[in-house]
């Protein structure tokens, strides 16, 4: 079995309500993501998947987010890393996942010490 895992980030403000403390208020974040696929069969050229392809569907997902107030982009739940990680596994895996290669796990970082991971069993 063969990982792909792309980086990249992206600036956003949030509130946390109900946190109980300093993330009420509102703050930012870079948010460190990590976009796991994995596959079985390499392609005549022997890769997986080309990287330039996965980086441009990550970010037509991440510029959603990118900028944003998170509050009002995702509005029906609360804007923490958590959801963020399955916000983007849900908009990646309509455009990722094939019978060759499939959306393993999101990953995303609020600082360099804080990640969330989200992946769902196949």
């Amino acid at each position: 079995m063969y990982n792909l895992t792309v980086e990249t980030e992206f600036a956003a403000a949030h509130r946390i309500k109900e946190a109980e403390g300093k993330c009420e208020r509102l703050h930012g974040h870079t948010w460190k993501v990590q976009v796991t696929l994995q596959g079985k069969k390499l392609d005549k050229r022997g890769i997986l998947i080309d990287f330039r392809e996965v980086k441009k569907l990550v970010k037509k997902s991440i510029d959603k987010l990118d900028h944003q107030y998170l509050n009002e982009v995702l509005k029906n739940m609360a804007p923490t890393t958590e959801n963020i990680a399955k916000f983007l596994f849900k908009e990646l895996e309509k455009k990722i996942d094939s019978q060759k290669i499939k959306l393993s796990e999101v990953k995303v970082g609020e600082s360099d010490k804080t990640w969330i991971s989200y992946s769902e069993e196949k």
